[in-house]
């Protein structure tokens, strides 16, 4: 099942306006849907391309890497060969998929390029990627593309709810409260996404098998598992605490704070000593790392504290998965009270993912605010996602509080509006109710947020 994606305009705009870089990768976690994209985007933009997938390519292709990296025209011509396929100079693409696993032909990348003849699209493990082509020399023509889950939109796409996305967006654009009716069927179509999720392989087995979420939650599985194996490959020390803190991912989470806290691994456990595992999570993209600032100014991350850290995973769809077991999510009432907002547990951790996930898709890097009060002995502001529009002239913070629930308090947001009140060009509310503007605050239904 093949899903229209954003990314694919992204393509396009690549092979229009790049001129020298020739070559592209998109990066991504396992199973966005990296290598599908590639080569739906071959088939229908190129007279001809060529798929050399690096997991399962003979020893004889990889020969020719090897014995021909100093004589292109043999290495095309005996490629073309291989795989039966013509190639016409501009008008053909060589895909090099899951190409961590032949480090060879990354490095070759800088000399194809600059060779001239075809353009170049590269997938795989970021992070493998990275960790088997230490010390080679990557072309400054490269290109590159960050390639997330479906996210809302495009999971409206694939349920053929176009006309109900396009008005939101107009809604959102215009600052328009939305018509009742339309607002539930829409918040109905949203928990069903934060329920499956993005990943294409889940999406695929909800849609083909009749709205099966069974058939979904075991896709999820497969990829959790995938991950952990990935994990357990790491060729470091320090993959025992990677292992260690994706399995614990719902447990912090469902904390009121949801920070990391390492004495619940090992008892004397300090964020150093963590370091790697963090970085490892993040550039494996399995997981959306949240950094607290300390002092919300022009440039967040120059005020970061690296030693306060939530970890959300890449996929609301996973961490549902990821935080109940099979049996659990065998049984259907979970998926009945889960649409219907009905959950016995607090669902604020699954609402505070998915926005997390949403606004790390639209670009925006994820930071946290706490200020804590002696005389009160606990943070009177907690500030879950601070934006920021990046201009340094004209600096302006959007501080954002998600509530799963009808039922809150903009006690936090009133106090840090006015501490920084001089800083602040807006603050939101993402909740599940409607749209509407009050005392300076935008509440957002939290479907919207994919605009923002």
């Amino acid at each position: 099942m093949i899903f229209e994606r954003k990314a694919y305009q992204m393509l396009k705009e690549w092979k229009q306006t790049t001129s020298g870089k020739r070559a592209l990768l998109i990066e991504g976690a396992r199973r966005v849907g990296k290598s599908t994209l590639a080569e739906e985007f071959a088939k229908r933009e190129y007279k001809s391309y060529l798929l050399i997938d690096f997991a399962h390519a003979s020893k004889k292709v990889l020969s020719y890497f090897e014995d021909y990296k100093d004589s292109f025209d043999e290495l095309f011509l005996l490629l073309s060969t291989e795989y039966g396929v013509p190639l016409y100079k501009r008008e053909s693409l060589i895909i090099f998929d899951e190409i961590q696993r032949f480090p060879t032909a990354r490095e070759m990348i800088k000399y194809l390029v600059a060779d001239g003849r075809y353009d170049y699209i590269e997938t795989g493990s970021l992070i493998s990627i990275k960790e088997n082509t230490k010390g080679i020399v990557i072309p400054s023509e490269e290109r590159k593309l960050k390639m997330y889950p479906l996210d809302f939109e495009e999971f409206c796409w694939a349920h053929e709810e176009r006309e109900l996305v396009e008005y939101l967006r107009h809604c959102f654009e215009v600052k328009k409260p939305i018509d009742n009716n339309i607002h539930k069927k829409a918040m109905f179509l949203f928990r069903e996404y934060m329920l499956i999720g993005g990943m294409p392989q889940a999406v695929a087995a909800y849609l083909e098998g009749s709205l099966d979420y069974i058939g979904a939650d075991l896709e999820k599985r497969d990829i959790l598992n995938l991950y952990r194996e990935d994990i357990m490959k790491i060729k470091a020390p320090y993959a025992t605490k990677v292992l260690s803190i994706y399995e614990r991912i719902p447990e912090f989470l469902s904390k009121h704070e949801k920070r990391v806290r390492l004495n619940q691994i090992a008892e004397g456990s300090t964020i150093d000593q963590y370091s790697e595992t963090f970085f490892w999570l993040g550039n494996s993209m399995i997981c959306n790392e949240c950094f607290l600032s300390t002092d919300p100014n022009i440039g967040l991350a120059i005020n970061e504290d690296r030693t306060s850290i939530k970890c959300y995973m890449g996929d609301t769809g996973l961490l549902i998965s990821h935080s109940f077991t099979g049996q659990e999510m065998a049984d259907e009432n979970l998926y009945n009270h889960f649409l219907t907002g009905s959950l016995s547990i607090n669902e604020g951790m699954f609402f505070e993912n998915v926005v997390a996930q949403m606004l790390t898709a639209r670009g925006h890097d994820l930071y946290f605010y706490t200020s804590y009060n002696e005389e009160k002995h606990r943070n009177d502001i907690e500030i879950d996602f601070i934006l920021s529009n990046k201009s340094k002239l004209k600096f302006k913070i959007f501080p954002m509080e998600v509530k799963s629930s009808n039922r809150y308090s903009t006690v936090s947001l009133n106090r840090f509006n006015e501490k920084y009140k001089s800083r602040v060009g807006g603050a939101y509310v993402i909740h599940p109710g409607g749209y509407r503007e009050e005392n300076g605050i935008t509440y957002l239904p939290v479907y919207m947020t994919t605009f923002l």
